[in-house]
C-alpha cells in the first residue's frame, strides 16, 4: 500500500514537471498594454525673471497620465517594453494670479524582471526615457509658452499583473521618474510618481 502511494506521488510530480513547462510555453511572447492613471509631481518649481523680473513659484498638482506599451518576453522572468504616452500637471503661481500647465510626451524603454506565481506576476522595472515637454504660464503680467529640447531621464518602480488567461491580463503599476527639461535656460523638475491601472493582451 505504501509502495503504491509513493509511486502515485512520484507519477504526479513527474506529470506536474511536464505539464507546468508546457503551459508556460503556451503563453505568447509579445504583448500590448493600455495604461491610465495619474502623474504626481514630487515638488514645485521656481521660474526666475518672469512677470517683470520677479520669481514665479509654480505649485504643481496631480494630473492625468496615459500610455500605450508593447513588450516582448525574452524569458518567463525577463521582458523588454517600449512605450509612448502623455502626462500633464496643472498648477497656479503662488501669491500671484495665473495658471500653469506642464504637458509631457514620454517615449520609454523599460526592462521588467518578473516573478510568475500562478495567476499573479509581480515585477520590478527600470528604464530610460526621452521626454518632449511643453510649458504654458498664462494670466500673469507676463505670459510664457515654450517647448524644451528632448530631455532624457530614468525611471524605476514595480507592479503586478493578474492573468485572466495566457492571452489577457490586468494589473497595477507605480514608477518614479527623474528628468529635468530646460526652458530658456531654466530647469523644471519632472521628478514624480506615475501610477496606473493596466489592461494587457498577449499575442
Amino acid at each position: 500500500m505504501k509502495t503504491n502511494s509513493v509511486m502515485s506521488l512520484v507519477l504526479a510530480a513527474s506529470l506536474a514537471g511536464v505539464i507546468t513547462p508546457a503551459l508556460a510555453a503556451e503563453k505568447p511572447a509579445n504583448y500590448l498594454t493600455l495604461k491610465a492613471g495619474v502623474y504626481s509631481p514630487s515638488e514645485s518649481n521656481d521660474l526666475n525673471d518672469f512677470n517683470g523680473g520677479s520669481t514665479t513659484s509654480i505649485d504643481s498638482k496631480t494630473g492625468f497620465s496615459g500610455e500605450l506599451a508593447a513588450g516582448h518576453y525574452f524569458l518567463p522572468m525577463l521582458a523588454l517594453e517600449l512605450g509612448a504616452g502623455y502626462f500633464q500637471s496643472e498648477g497656479s503661481a503662488e501669491a500671484q494670479p495665473g495658471e500653469t500647465k506642464l504637458k509631457v510626451i514620454p517615449v520609454t524603454a523599460t526592462g521588467k524582471f518578473l516573478v510568475p506565481i500562478g495567476a499573479f506576476e509581480p515585477y520590478g522595472l527600470f528604464g530610460i526615457g526621452a521626454y518632449f515637454t511643453d510649458l504654458d504660464v498664462s494670466g500673469n503680467t507676463g505670459n510664457f509658452s515654450g517647448s524644451s529640447e528632448i530631455t532624457y531621464g530614468l525611471h524605476a518602480g514595480g507592479g503586478v499583473n493578474f492573468n485572466f488567461s495566457n492571452e489577457m491580463f490586468a494589473g497595477l503599476e507605480a514608477k518614479y521618474l527623474w528628468a529635468k527639461p530646460s526652458f530658456g535656460g531654466q530647469d523644471i523638475n519632472l521628478d514624480g510618481f506615475i501610477t496606473t491601472a493596466n489592461l494587457g493582451f498577449r499575442f
